[in-house]
């Protein structure tokens, strides 16, 4: 099963390897504390927007701004490094347990509430 996480919030019981779905590591953190401090066990980029949409996304304040971030993410989750990911991740969801995640404090002005509805759409087991 796959849990959407904050990075760097405390682990749930069982959660699994955390993956990290940003752009950029956590500033001012050395690489061997990643994992110690909860932001992430493995780093995937490829699930993140572009640095440019990642703007775009957080200069988003209208319903209509928030769906084009969202049309241009999901269009960068359907090249097919990204797709190949999606599909590999939603196949393990069936196997095991595994978070991931990104540093925003609101899931739902973030990159990982699209995430994880196209998880769901790949019918990967999502909590």
């Amino acid at each position: 099963m796959i849990r959407i996480v904050q990075l760097g919030s405390p682990r749930a019981k069982k959660e699994g390897l955390r993956l990290g779905t940003v752009r950029r590591p956590p500033r001012g953190v050395p690489k061997s504390e990643f994992s110690r401090r909860n932001f992430y066990d493995v780093w995937m980029p490829i699930l993140s927007p572009s640095p440019e949409l990642v703007k775009k996304g957080l200069h988003a304040v209208t319903p209509k701004e928030w769906r084009s971030f969202e049309r241009n993410y999901r269009a960068q989750m359907k090249r097919p490094d990204a797709s190949h990911v999606l599909d590999l991740l939603a196949a393990m969801s069936h196997e095991t347990n595994f978070s991931v995640g990104c540093y925003c404090e609101n899931e739902e002005r973030c990159h990982r509430s699209i995430l994880r509805d196209i998880l769901k759409e790949r019918k990967a087991d999502v909590y």
